[in-house]
């Protein structure tokens, strides 16, 4: 063996060994960005939390430093189990089981209607369905308020002002849910349609015994969307509730922070308290369907 061919076959052993310290070094210079920016979103969350466990006054006065109180016991109390209004009704349990009713409904009811909507334009071949489906999309052109104040007409004339009802239904007509159900129905084999009608499956029976557990994955992503963005709604659920047992949490925590009666201060610590506690729900349900959220927005074999 010549010198040169010698050299060549180092070069070549080392090459892999090169290439894999490449990636090496890669793959650690990822997570460490990941981590960076990870620690760089929980800093605001960190500074809350720190306060919830200082006295108000001293919120007032020093803002987020680097100290531990002893308050975060009697905050949680009072956070979760003392009314902040004049009825008594507006604990944080209260406002705690209006944000999961009102988030649900509306995951489920807009994923009901989306759905329904959907299928409709895609499976029953109306003459109109097409421009159906341009109407209802280009209702995500209009935001909730522009809408507002005749929704707000239509639910006080209906007489369901401070009601789940009228937090939930006027609401529940989703595009966005439409859309997306109506690109997954037709990526739905024709094959799949045939061979339901041969078996004898009506429009009905063909929905729910084929298409819903067929749109799993779709649904669990649609949940995740529709579930916090009914949870974070503040500006609707200060119209329709003003009876303090139906406040939510985004509605109650506002409440908190606005209090100033003589010399009594902001219950700054409470507040905060609240506000971690209203994150806590929608970062278990993206964490629990995060691998279905994933695959119902980007998978495209079904």
């Amino acid at each position: 063996m010549t010198e040169a061919n010698a050299g060549a076959m180092a070069a070549a052993a080392l090459a892999p060994a090169k290439r894999r310290r490449r990636l090496r070094g890669a793959t650690v210079l990822d997570h460490v960005i990941l981590i960076l920016g990870s620690l760089f979103m929980m800093v605001p969350l960190l500074m809350v939390l720190q306060m919830t466990t200082m006295p108000d006054i001293e919120v007032i006065k020093t803002g987020p430093t680097l100290q531990l109180g002893g308050e975060f016991g009697s905050n949680f109390h009072k956070a979760m189990f003392e009314a902040s209004g004049f009825s008594g009704e507006n604990t944080g349990v209260s406002m705690l089981v209006n944000s999961f009713i009102l988030g649900i409904g509306f995951a489920v009811g807009k994923i009901v209607i989306g759905m329904m909507a959907a299928y409709a334009i895609v499976y029953f071949r109306l003459p109109f369905a097409t421009f159906a489906f341009w109407v209802i999309f280009t209702t995500l052109l209009l935001p909730l308020e522009v809408r507002i104040l005749p929704s707000y007409e239509v639910v006080q004339r209906m007489g369901m002002l401070n009601t789940y009802q009228g937090l939930i239904i006027p609401l529940i007509a989703s595009a966005t849910a439409t859309f997306f159900f109506r690109q997954f129905f037709r990526s739905v084999p024709e094959e799949l349609v045939e061979a339901a009608r041969i078996d004898g499956a009506g429009p009905v029976k063909f929905f729910i015994d084929i298409l819903v557990p067929l749109s799993r994955t779709m649904i669990a992503a649609m949940f995740i969307i529709m579930f916090v963005y009914g949870w974070n709604q503040y500006l609707w659920p200060t119209m329709i509730t003003t009876e303090e047992g139906m406040f939510t949490l985004v509605r109650g925590i506002k409440q908190i922070t606005q209090v100033m009666e003589g010399n009594r201060i902001p219950e700054y610590g409470r507040a905060n308290l609240l506000a971690i506690i209203a994150i806590i729900p929608p970062v278990f349900v993206v964490i629990f369907f995060q691998s279905w959220f994933v695959k119902g927005l980007t998978e495209s074999d079904k």
